[in-house]
């Protein structure tokens, strides 16, 4: 028995160095857990000896604490994904932060209106016709350079996306094969302690990649399911893939599988998810709206003049996806379009409105709702709208009024006066105006007067045209609209009317299809400036009057810097431009506070892992002292016993 005794001793003093050797030799291994010898004394199996027979290795433990690990795989997670959403928006910050740059899009956006307010002061001046494309052709570029980027960087974003997943399945498939061989071995009563520690460090890789869920089971298997998605199983394994919704958001799910998970949390891939499905996206789609509500509005009152170079002889829009009005983005609504003709031989204007249903029409519909206007001819061809003036004649979408009145009723007067209207209406509404005489005599004579009435019936002003009036002289409505009567008679009833258009598209049909349009486009990445405008700067719609000398289109359009637009929440174009980037900003500063914060809790945790499951040399040191004196004692026990017995031989 003391031979077994000693054996014993000398057995687990070596067993023990051995354990501590190897935590010393693995003092700097990443993702090694200290492990430490449990010894319990051999009961002796004849109750009469209350000595016992020695000791023995119980257990070769890890120290660790699974609740603390779970803890530090849950931060890692949630660090991941706010470090990699931080790294990106950190570089779109770079592209759009520069509010105070002088070449920004934020600064090209204030250069573009700010020529457009020259050019007011100096509308036909080629100069400053030139100077407005220029700064137009300057904010486009800076559009597209922004929407390319975001286009580009939503495709990385899809490829680190992709790349992550791969990482993740190789991740998956190793942590499998480990089970795969920590199973057998702690069922036959080993102990897999190294081959804990290879999976659970490469457990903790994946937690970084994507927030994961584990069963431990008590044959020391680990489960690992992802979204709830079961991923490992066992030795089993399941690999992923990335998908997309009908959105074109990424999604993930198992590969071969049809049912996908956008709903992920934590980890490097759920950042780059959130990015491209959210967060990019979003800013996306804000830039677009911002680009698409400059062209629009810009448009609207731009194909409604005309330029230094006059009326149309011709005009091509863009090629639309499709020829049907109902599938035009965005909706048009149902209005009218109403065009001038002019006959340049005779100088004679007439006006036509059609009406647009969009329905029903089509670009071939409105084409041959155009070709039957006398002086014009309208075609659709490569999905374009094309109109064309017959030879003497122009035309024009300009709201001014027309020099006479659209109808006129002078009964009971054997020589009417002529009526002569003139100016620009400065209304919001189309009107129909109508003139209504009261008493009877002759223009600049006696009591005549003539009361005007909208459409509504409701009186807009009283004009005097008998005393004191003399034949020819301006009458101001107080609306942009004049009038001039000659001598001539009216009777009490006599009655004529004015159209007065403040839209001459209320379907938004012109700009829609590209006619007479300032810029081109529908996005940030494929906004420009009409080549029309480019070839013939004078081609820029500064008037709303018929001779073209006038500012008061491009004063509308220089508006549009100051207008609250609906599509951009009711901000002007540069509010929401900052409001974006303001955003952006706050997206990171959160990020960063975020970021912080889990770090400080990840190197606490660290900090509690290392007093658990860390090596520290010393206590090692001081560890190693004890067992090898314990096995030079136990040694020196054997020798001794060595020599009891053999003196005891000898006395026999």
């Amino acid at each position: 028995m003391d031979y077994h005794i000693a054996l014993s001793g000398l057995n687990a003093a070596q067993k023990a160095l051995e354990v501590i050797g190897n935590n010393i030799a693995n003092a700097a291994t990443e993702g090694y857990h200290r492990q430490a010898i449990e010894l319990t004394p051999i009961n002796s199996l004849n109750d009469s000896d209350q000595i016992g027979e020695g000791v023995e290795v119980a257990e070769i433990t890890r120290l660790i604490d699974t609740f603390l690990q779970d803890e530090i795989l849950q931060q890692q997670s949630s660090l991941g994904q706010v470090s990699q959403e931080l790294d990106i928006l950190s570089t779109v910050e770079t592209v759009f932060g520069e509010l105070s740059d002088s070449e920004g899009l934020n600064a090209a956006i204030d250069e573009f209106f700010n020529t457009l307010q020259e050019l007011s002061a100096h509308p036909t001046d080629v100069i400053y016709q030139s100077q407005a494309v220029s700064a137009a052709e300057t904010m486009t570029a800076q559009f597209r350079v922004l929407g390319e980027y975001l286009t580009k960087l939503e495709s990385q974003i899809t490829l680190e996306a992709e790349n992550t997943i791969e990482q993740a399945n190789t991740l998956i498939n190793q942590i499998g094969e480990l089970n795969g061989l920590i199973h057998p071995q702690e069922t036959s009563g080993l102990q897999a302690n190294s081959s804990k520690d290879q999976r659970d460090q490469l457990i903790s890789e994946l937690s970084q990649l994507i927030d994961i869920e584990m069963i431990r089971r008590d044959d020391g298997v680990v489960d690992v399911s992802i979204a709830g998605i079961p991923v490992v199983s066992g030795a089993k394994t399941f690999e992923l893939e990335a998908g997309f919704e009908d959105n074109l958001d990424l999604s993930l799910s198992i590969a071969g599988k049809t049912i996908n998970n956008t709903n992920l949390q934590g980890g490097q891939l759920t950042g780059l998810f959130s990015l491209k499905n959210e967060i990019i996206s979003d800013l996306h789609d804000d830039l677009d709206t911002l680009a698409n509500a400059i062209i629009q509005q810009v448009n609207e009152y731009h194909v409604q003049g005309i330029g230094s170079d006059g009326s149309f002889t011709e005009l091509t829009g863009w090629s639309m996806a499709s020829e049907d009005l109902a599938d035009f983005d965005p909706p048009l609504s149902d209005g009218t379009i109403s065009i001038r003709v002019t006959n340049t031989t005779t100088g004679e204007t007439t006006r036509t409105t059609i009406s647009v249903d969009t329905a029903t029409d089509s670009l071939t519909t409105l084409a041959n709702k155009i070709d039957a206007i006398p002086g014009l001819s309208a075609s659709v061809y490569d999905s374009r709208l094309h109109i064309q003036a017959d030879t003497n004649y122009a035309f024009d979408f300009l709201p001014s009024v027309l020099e006479s009145p659209t109808a006129s009723d002078f009964t009971g007067t054997t020589s009417p006066p002529t009526v002569s209207v003139s100016g620009i209406y400065t209304g919001t509404e189309n009107q129909t105006f109508t003139f209504t005489v009261s008493g009877t005599g002759s223009v600049g004579n006696g009591t005549l007067q003539i009361t005007v009435t909208n459409g509504d019936g409701e009186t807009v002003k009283t004009l005097n045209v008998g005393s004191g009036y003399p034949a020819g002289e301006t009458l101001d409505l107080g609306n942009g609209i004049k009038i001039a009567l000659s001598t001539g008679d009216l009777a009490d009833g006599n009655t004529f009317e004015v159209d007065a258009f403040a839209e001459t598209d209320t379907s938004g049909v012109l700009a829609a299809v590209g006619l007479n349009t300032f810029f081109s486009g529908n996005s940030a990445a494929n906004m420009t400036v009409s080549m029309d405008i480019i070839d013939s700067p004078g081609r820029i719609a500064t008037a709303l009057g018929s001779d073209g000398t006038d500012n008061t289109n491009t004063l509308r359009m220089q508006e549009t810097q100051n207008l609250a637009i609906d599509s951009l929440n009711s901000m002007t174009p540069g509010e929401f431009y900052r409001q974006l980037v303001t955003d952006t900003g706050q997206l990171i500063s959160v990020r960063e506070i975020r970021q912080d914060s889990l770090e400080a809790i990840l190197q606490n945790l660290a900090n509690q892992e290392s007093e658990i499951s860390g090596v520290d040399v010393n206590d090692e040191a001081a560890q190693m002292l004890v067992f090898e004196q314990m096995y030079n004692a136990m040694a020196k026990y054997l020798t001794t016993v060595q020599v009891l017995n053999a003196t005891l031989m000898e006395i026999v």
